[in-house]
C-alpha cells in the first residue's frame, strides 16, 4: 500500500482490507514494542535496519544525514537524537510489529513514558561499546522506568561492530543494574565473528533448524550458552516433568523450551538478551522472531485503571477487541504543514474512520488549552468529558507518513489527524461508556527559562505558539511570574528547552531568552516612624493629609498588620481606610522596587486633616509617603524564597551532592534510605541556587539523580 506524508492530501486505501498486514483483526497477531536505552546506543538504527530487513522500507537511512523513519521531527535531525516517540510499523512472520522509537536523552523522560505507555513491551537497547564509557547510570535509570510501567523487556547488545565492543562486559553491566528486581538476563543469542573480529552472524541459541540445544558436540562456548538458557529455562520452568527429564539426561523438548521462554519473559522474570550488529544486518531476523515469539500479545496487558468523566470511580480498561472502544493519544506532534498528528493507542474495541468519539481527560491533570487561550492561564483541572470529535480515516503510521488503514483494533497503534484541541493525555471513547484512562505519570519540568518579545505583535505570536506547545509538550509549563511579570518556561533539561524554543521561533514567534528574575521581599531591621505630608493648595479645592506611623518587624510568615490608634479625631474616621490602603500599597509595592514588604506591624499614631481639602484619596497618599519614610529610616533585610529540597541519589554519589548542596547554601535536614543503594536527602535551598539545579545535578550524577522542590517561606539571605 502507498504511502502518505502527514498533512499531504491523502486517499483511502484501495488494497486489501486488511491494510497489507498494517490493520490486523486479531490482537493475537500484533506485538508493540518500545525501543528504549541510553543515548548513542544505536536505538534509532536499530529501528532503520528492522525495517529495511522486514522490507517496510527499501534501505536503512542515516541519524547523522537525517534520513530515519523516526527522527522525522526537524529538532530531531538538528540535534541528531530522537526528541519524541516516533512509531513505524513492520510486517513479520505474518505478525505486524509496531516499533516505538523513545529518546535516550534524559531530558525527554517524559516522552519515554508515553512511549511505554503505547507499547506491550520493551526492547531494551544497550551499546556493547558503552560499559566502558559509564553507561550504567543511564542504564539504571531507564531500566527503572520500565519497571515501573511494568512490561516486560529483552535486551538487545548492539553495535556488536564497534572496535571496542565487549558484549560480556555490556550484560555484567546489565546484570549489575538489575540485580534485586528479580529478573533473570541470559543471552538466546550466540555472536560469530571472523578472525579479524568482524561479526559475520548471530545466531538464536534456540534455533528450531539448528543443532539439538540439549547435545554435547558443540563448541565449548557455544555449549555453555546453551547450558545456561537450557538450566535457566528449565528453573523457571513451571512443568514437573520437563525438570524430571532433564534431570534424567533425557532430551528436551525444544518447544517446549521455547514455550517456556515466552512464558517466563510475560511474567518478566526472565529478560532474554539479543546480539545485533545493524549496520552487517546480523541478527535482525533473530530479533524480529524473538519478538514474534516471546514478546507476549496485547491481550496479555493487565487491565488499565480508569475513571468516569466526573472523576468516579469506573472498571479497569480490560484488552478486549470486542468491547467498547477505548483509545488514548499517547503524543501529538505536528506535519510540516503544522497541523496536529496525534499517536492513539487503541486499548479496547476497534477504531474505526467516520467515527464520532466523545473526548474525556483525566481530571488530575491539567487540559491543554484550545487554539486561542492563554496557555499561562489557570485551568480547570476536572473537565472530564470536555467535547466530542470525528474520525475521518484511520492511519499506520511509518514514522512522518501515513498509510491509510480500514481500522485499528485493541492492542494496536494509529496515527489520527484533524482531531482540534485534543490532546497527549486525552481519552477517545464511544458514547456507549464515557471513561477515562487515568494518565501516566508525568516529569516535573525544573529548569526555568524566561523568555520575553520585543513587540505587541511578538508577543501576540508567542501566546499563540505556547498555545500549540501546551497541547504537543507535556512536559513543559508555561508561567507569568505574578512576582516578577516574566513568562517563565519550566522545561526538563536544556535539550528541551532547546526544542521548545526552536518551535517557538518555528511558530513565526520572535522571543529572547533572558536571566531568570528570582522574587525577592524586604522587611525592616527594627523600629521606627514616618510622617506623611500630602498638602496642595492651588487655587479652589486643594489636598491636605498628615499622617504619622510606627513600623515594627514582626516573626516570619506574619504577613502585614496594621493598627488604628488615633484618638480624639485627629484623623476623621472616614479617612483612616485610606491610609491602611495607602500603606498596604507601597508595602506590596515595596520600597525598594519589585521587593514587597513584609512581616511588619503599622500602627497609625497621629494625624491632621482639613473640613474642607481632605479626601480619602489624599490620605492614601499620605499614607504611602509615611511608610517610604519609615521603611528608610528602619533600614531593610532582603528575603530570598527558601525551598524545600529532595534528592534521591545513589549512596556512591551521596557525598558529592551533600558537597553540592553546601556550596549552594543549602542546609540539609536530614536523610533516609530510599530503596538498595540509595539515598533521600532533604534540605532547604535558596531559590537562586536551585535556578540550574535540574542541569547540574543531572551532570553530578550522570542522569542517577532525581529531586522534587516546594516552596517553604522567606529567609534573610545568605551572608546579607
Amino acid at each position: 500500500m502507498g504511502g502518505t506524508k502527514a498533512g499531504d492530501s491523502t486517499r483511502r486505501a484501495r488494497g486489501g482490507r486488511t491494510g497489507d498486514g498494517l490493520a490486523p483483526d486479531d490482537p493475537a497477531a500484533l506485538r508493540s514494542v518500545a525501543i528504549v536505552g541510553p543515548m548513542a546506543a544505536g536505538k534509532t538504527t536499530l529501528v532503520e535496519e528492522l525495517l529495511a530487513c522486514a522490507g517496510a522500507i527499501p534501505r536503512a537511512g542515516s541519524v547523522t544525514a537525517g534520513t530515519t523513519v523516526t527522527d522525522h521531527d526537524p529538532d530531531a535531525r538538528r540535534q541528531q537524537r530522537s526528541v519524541a516517540p516516533a512509531v513505524a510499523s513492520l510486517t513479520h512472520r505474518n505478525m505486524k510489529i509496531n516499533l516505538v522509537d523513545t529518546p535516550g536523552c534524559p531530558d525527554f523522560l517524559g516522552e519515554v513514558r508515553a512511549g511505554l505507555r503505547a507499547a506491550d513491551a520493551v526492547l531494551f537497547v544497550v551499546g556493547t561499546a558503552d560499559a566502558a564509557d559509564g553507561a550504567a547510570a543511564p542504564t539504571s535509570a531507564l531500566l527503572a522506568e520500565c519497571r515501573r510501567a511494568g512490561l516486560p523487556a529483552v535486551l538487545v547488545l548492539s553495535r556488536l561492530d564497534h572496535q571496542r565492543a565487549d558484549e560480556a562486559a555490556a550484560l555484567a553491566t546489565c546484570r549489575e543494574v538489575a540485580a534485586g528486581s528479580g529478573e533473570v538476563l541470559v543471552p538466546v543469542t550466540r555472536t560469530e565473528r571472523a578472525a579479524d573480529g568482524t561479526v559475520t552472524a548471530v545466531r538464536p541459541l534456540l534455533d528450531p533448524e539448528g543443532p539439538d540445544p540439549t547435545a554435547e558436540d558443540t563448541a565449548e562456548d557455544e555449549d555453555d550458552l546453551r547450558r545456561e538458557l537450557v538450566e535457566t529455562l528449565i528453573e523457571q520452568s513451571e512443568d514437573e516433568a520437563l525438570l524430571e527429564s532433564w534431570i534424567s539426561g533425557e532430551p528436551v523438548s525444544l518447544a517446549a523450551l521455547r514455550t517456556d521462554l515466552a512464558t517466563a519473559v510475560a511474567r518478566r522474570s526472565l529478560v532474554p538478551v539479543a546480539g545485533v550488529c545493524a549496520p552487517a544486518g546480523a541478527g535482525l531476523e533473530t530479533l524480529l522472531d524473538l519478538v514474534v515469539d516471546a514478546v507476549p500479545p496485547p491481550t496479555a496487558h493487565p487491565p488499565l485503571p480508569a475513571h468516569a468523566p466526573d472523576g468516579a470511580g469506573h472498571d479497569p480498561v480490560a484488552p478486549d477487541p470486542d468491547g467498547p472502544l477505548v483509545a488514548e493519544v499517547v503524543h501529538t506532534g505536528t506535519d510540516a504543514q503544522g497541523s496536529r498528528v496525534s499517536l492513539v493507542r487503541v486499548f479496547s474495541g476497534r477504531l474505526t474512520p467516520d467515527t464520532t468519539l466523545n473526548v474525556c481527560a483525566d481530571p488530575l491533570r491539567v487540559p491543554a488549552p484550545r487554539d486561542g487561550e492563554d496557555p499561562t492561564g489557570a485551568a480547570d483541572a476536572g473537565h472530564g468529558a470536555r467535547e466530542t470529535v470525528r474520525v475521518n480515516r484511520v492511519y499506520a503510521p511509518l514514522g512522518a507518513t501515513l498509510r491509510e488503514v480500514p481500522w485499528c483494533v485493541a492492542g494496536d497503534v494509529c496515527a489520527l489527524t484533524r482531531l482540534g484541541a485534543v490532546a497527549t493525555g486525552d481519552t477517545l471513547c464511544g458514547a456507549e461508556d464515557l471513561v477515562g484512562l487515568d494518565g501516566w505519570e508525568l516529569p516535573e519540568a525544573l529548569l526555568p527559562v524566561a523568555v520575553t518579545a520585543a513587540d505587541r505583535s511578538a508577543q501576540d505570536a508567542m501566546a499563540r505558539g505556547l498555545a500549540r506547545l501546551a497541547a504537543t509538550e507535556t512536559t513543559l509549563r508555561v508561567e507569568r511570574n505574578e512576582d516578577t511579570h516574566q513568562i517563565v518556561l519550566w522545561c526538563t533539561g536544556e535539550a528541551h528547552a532547546d526544542v521548545v524554543l526552536a518551535r517557538l521561533r518555528a511558530a513565526g514567534a520572535t522571543v529572547e531568552v533572558t536571566d531568570v528574575a528570582v522574587p525577592e521581599r524586604e522587611t525592616v531591621a527594627g523600629p521606627a516612624s514616618g510622617l506623611g505630608r500630602h498638602v496642595k493648595q492651588s487655587g479652589g479645592h486643594g489636598q491636605f493629609a498628615v499622617c504619622r506611623i510606627e513600623i515594627e518587624p514582626l516573626p516570619r510568615g506574619s504577613g502585614v498588620e496594621f493598627v488604628d490608634r488615633i484618638v480624639g479625631g485627629v484623623i476623621p474616621r472616614a479617612y483612616i481606610p485610606g491610609v491602611e490602603k495607602g500603606v498596604r500599597a507601597q508595602l506590596e509595592a515595596g520600597v525598594t522596587p519589585g521587593r514587597p514588604v513584609v512581616d511588619v506591624r503599622v500602627t497609625l499614631v497621629d494625624g491632621k486633616a482639613h473640613s474642607v481639602d481632605s479626601s480619602d484619596q489624599a490620605f492614601q497618599t499620605a499614607g504611602s509617603l509615611a511608610v517610604k519614610e519609615a521603611v528608610a529610616a528602619a533600614g531593610t533585610i532582603v528575603m530570598e524564597r527558601l525551598y524545600e529540597v529532595e534528592v534521591t541519589v545513589d549512596d556512591s554519589q551521596l557525598g558529592t551532592v551533600l558537597g553540592d548542596l553546601a556550596s549552594r547554601h543549602g542546609r540539609v535536614v536530614g536523610t533516609e534510605p530510599a530503596g538498595p543503594g540509595s539515598t533521600l536527602v532533604r534540605a532547604e535551598v535558596p531559590e537562586q541556587a536551585l535556578l540550574r539545579y535540574a542541569v547540574d545535578l543531572r551532570s553530578l550524577t550522570s542522569g542517577t539523580a532525581s529531586f522534587t522542590r516546594r516552596f517553604s517561606r522567606y529567609e534573610p539571605v545568605a551572608g546579607g
